[in-house]
């Protein structure tokens, strides 16, 4: 198969606007919090960024896309065998890989605003490594990557399930369990 060299460059351009996204996040976040909270939410981003990346070339990508109906396999684990693949559409499945990724990098760091002056970093480092492996890579796999409710009719093009859904459910369990933020003031400010 032929590389379509407009719709690589169409991806690859897509997945650095959402991975633009991510610092975006940040300063957003960053400024939802007090002063002395500014740097551990830049970080929590910035962190999600690289600890994500390195989950999905290592297994997120296989678990997501992976054949199976619920979850992938390893098939791909470490990205084994995809970097000579082409798909049927011309796209090169490194470059389809990395727009996935921007996707599985962006739903963790939405989760950010909702634990804003609520969470420690030791305790976000380990929950960001086991929802990306066990709650977002088989979601992704349900929907897009071809699975059950992919099977039964689901669509979801710009990530309103995989990405905003995913991102607020967690982001509300989280709420329920953290509590409200501490010595945050209670009055609206004018």
């Amino acid at each position: 198969m032929k590389i379509n060299a407009g719709d690589t460059a169409w991806v690859l351009m897509s997945a650095a606007l959402v991975m633009f996204m991510v610092p975006g996040l940040a300063l957003f976040y960053g400024g939802m919090v007090r002063a002395k909270n500014l740097l551990a939410m830049l970080m929590q981003n910035f962190f999600a960024l690289g600890i994500v990346t390195v989950l999905w070339v290592i297994v997120g990508y296989s678990l997501a896309f992976g054949p199976g109906d619920f979850i992938g396999n390893f098939d791909y684990v470490g990205l084994k065998g995809l970097s000579t693949q082409v798909s049927e559409a011309g796209l090169p499945v490194l470059a389809f890989v990395a727009f996935q990724m921007t996707f599985a990098i962006i739903t963790p760091a939405l989760i950010t605003g909702a634990i804003a002056d609520r969470m420690r970093w030791a305790a976000w480092v380990p929950f960001i490594v086991l929802w990306s492996i066990l709650v977002y890579a088989p979601v992704a796999k349900w929907i897009f990557g071809g699975g059950w409710l992919a099977q039964r009719g689901a669509l979801d093009f710009a990530g309103g399930t995989v990405v905003h859904v995913n991102a607020g459910a967690a982001a509300l369990v989280l709420v329920l369990l953290l509590g409200r933020r501490k010595n945050w003031p209670r009055d609206p400010m004018p």
